[in-house]
């Protein structure tokens, strides 16, 4: 039987969730984020709700712009452990079915699955997730590329009973890719941010077609040796096929917090640095992982950006050495401007 591969992408995660223990609020412009306070500063929308994202609201956007947005909104504050925990339930559904899971996220997972009727396979899972209380599209695709970017086409194409406009199930393939994604910007692509297809306009290439028959020699020069013929590939639809069924280890682990007002004292800081220091240190320390480099960010109140890094003399599992560290790379920072963010980044030794 054909090999396929399916996203599965639960539909506004966060808010379903919230809707399992509040019905009520079903149909209702939810917004996920912070403490639930649209009048808390510096605090950013993780989730919103069909309803609300019909206001404009989106994740990312603070808080206090999405009630300008939405003044109707039902503000929650963020449960990690409740999400998690629905997350899990999820993907304890999908490893029920005869494909491979590759957990992406909460929200979203690649399966491989050997099946000659790959649209019936989705409805069963869509379905079990269902049973759940909560709602998903499924993207089908020859490979995990096209795949991820079916998902789109079923949250958009048709009528469905879940995603809004949308079917709940596609399937993107090299005989439909032409016909569907050709004319559309890079940007499209998983993988194409803003930034990378500004950088391919510059070029002349705008569309997926363009990018599809680009030189890749051109692209090389551009955008380095790896990263230029990877972007010709995405054009063309290529992608991976492997699902990858075990935890990815970490390489890294960061903390870092955005501050309700700005800091401006040196020593509040550096204190700032030693807490969240301390917190990523004992945690990584407890998963057994060992640190051989420490970073330190700051971003200041003009949202400039920086980060400085030092390798640590030989790598440790301890966390006073670690937080030393940590304040002899924020000792490298001017700091002569009001602190907006900071945080703390280890990098591990590989396992």
């Amino acid at each position: 039987m054909p090999r396929w591969l399916l996203h599965v992408d639960l539909d506004q995660f966060q808010a379903a969730v919230e809707f399992r223990r509040h019905p009520e609020l079903r149909d209702r412009p939810v917004i996920v984020g912070g403490n639930g306070d649209p009048d808390e500063p510096r605090k950013v929308v993780t989730c919103a709700s069909y309803p609300a994202r019909a206001f404009g609201v989106y994740a990312g956007m603070p808080l206090r712009a999405a009630a300008r947005k939405c003044p109707e909104g039902v503000f929650l504050p963020l449960d990690m452990a409740t999400y998690e925990e629905a997350s899990e339930e999820v993907m304890a559904r999908l490893r029920a079915f005869p494909v491979r899971v590759e957990v992406l996220g909460w929200d979203e997972a690649f399966l491989a699955a050997d099946t000659d009727d790959p649209e019936r396979l989705a409805r069963e899972i869509r379905s079990a997730v269902a049973e759940l209380a909560l709602t998903c599209s499924i993207g089908i695709g020859d490979n995990k590329l096209r795949a991820k970017l079916a998902t789109g086409f079923a949250k958009t194409v048709g009528k469905g009973e879940h995603a809004p406009g949308g079917t709940g199930v596609f399937r993107l393939t090299a005989e439909n890719w032409d016909r569907l994604m050709a004319d559309r910007p890079t940007s499209a692509l998983w993988g194409i941010g803003a930034r990378i297809a500004a950088r391919l306009a510059t070029l002349g290439i705008e569309t997926v077609a363009q990018l599809a028959a680009a030189d890749r020699t051109a692209l090389a020069a551009e955008f380095g040796p790896s990263t230029g013929p990877y972007l010709w590939l995405l054009g063309n639809g290529r992608g991976d096929t492997d699902v990858v069924t075990e935890p990815r280890i970490p390489v890294g682990r960061s903390r870092s917090e955005t501050f309700p007002q700005d800091l401006t004292e040196r020593a509040e800081i550096e204190r700032q640095v030693v807490r969240l220091a301390t917190e990523v240190a004992e945690e990584m320390i407890e998963a057994g992982r060992i640190t051989q480099r420490v970073g330190v960010t700051v971003r200041t109140n003009t949202f400039y950006t920086r980060t400085k890094q030092r390798k640590l003399p030989e790598p440790t599992a301890d966390v006073a050495t670690i937080v030393r560290a940590a304040v002899q790379v924020l000792g490298r920072f001017e700091l002569d401007r009001p602190v907006r963010l900071l945080g703390v980044r280890l990098e591990l030794v590989p396992r």
